[in-house]
């Protein structure tokens, strides 16, 4: 090999290392999922619901003495305050009727009013409602048009939904008993009125309340 033709090689070697040196490394990172940056934009803002929950003026969500073993562990959100709830532990030790809704269910409209109406009366099991599959500021919105003060969960992640097993159909309902045991009711699907309410509640807790 002459001399010029080396020389001409040392050259291109020593272009070469300046490049791979100065290469962008920003590309490089957002290439390689390992590389410890973002590969998607980060998600948006939850939207502000203070006004929405004031308005709707839900009771608060307290735990129960027990857990709901089918639902321990379920997340979702106390729509009273946005607090993260688990399902099990809020729904255990005391015979509860949790009742599943969405905002686009026509015949949950004209349940949830009666749901209200029983759970004022005396002698009343206490009412929990479930919002799936629906924005959560129209559920408050509805709610409070409705009057319906008693506590709702918002099932963000269909994690309490699942484990409810609840079918496509709505309205839903389902009495929990103090022992954790629930049982969907499947007579009336739809409550017509607060003495259904009231009938049904006795037939399936009977002396387990």
């Amino acid at each position: 090999m002459n001399t010029a033709l080396r020389w001409a090689l040392v050259v291109v070697i020593l272009a070469v290392a300046v490049t791979v040196a100065v290469w962008p490394r920003d590309s490089a990172r957002s290439a390689d999922p390992d590389a410890g940056q973002a590969l998607t934009a980060p998600a948006e803002p939850e939207p502000d619901l203070t006004a929405a929950r004031q308005a709707a003026g839900l009771a608060a969500c307290a735990n129960g003495s027990a857990t709901v073993a089918t639902l321990r562990g379920a997340r979702a959100e106390c729509m009273a305050d946005g607090t993260a709830v688990d399902a099990g532990n809020f729904l255990g030790g005391r015979p509860v009727l949790v009742n599943v809704w969405a905002t686009w269910c026509a015949p949950c409209r004209d349940e949830l009013p009666l749901l209200a109406e029983y759970a004022a009366s005396p002698g009343a099991v206490s009412v929990v409602g479930l919002a799936v599959q629906s924005p959560q500021r129209d559920a408050l919105d509805l709610l409070g048009s409705l009057g319906v003060r008693y506590p709702n969960l918002f099932d963000r992640d269909d994690q309490v939904r699942k484990g409810l097993r609840v079918p496509d159909a709505l309205p839903a309902s389902y009495l929990i008993r103090a022992d954790g045991t629930v049982t969907m009711v499947a007579q009336p699907r739809v409550f017509r009125s607060v003495a259904d309410i009231r009938t049904t509640v006795d037939r399936y807790l009977g002396g387990g309340r």
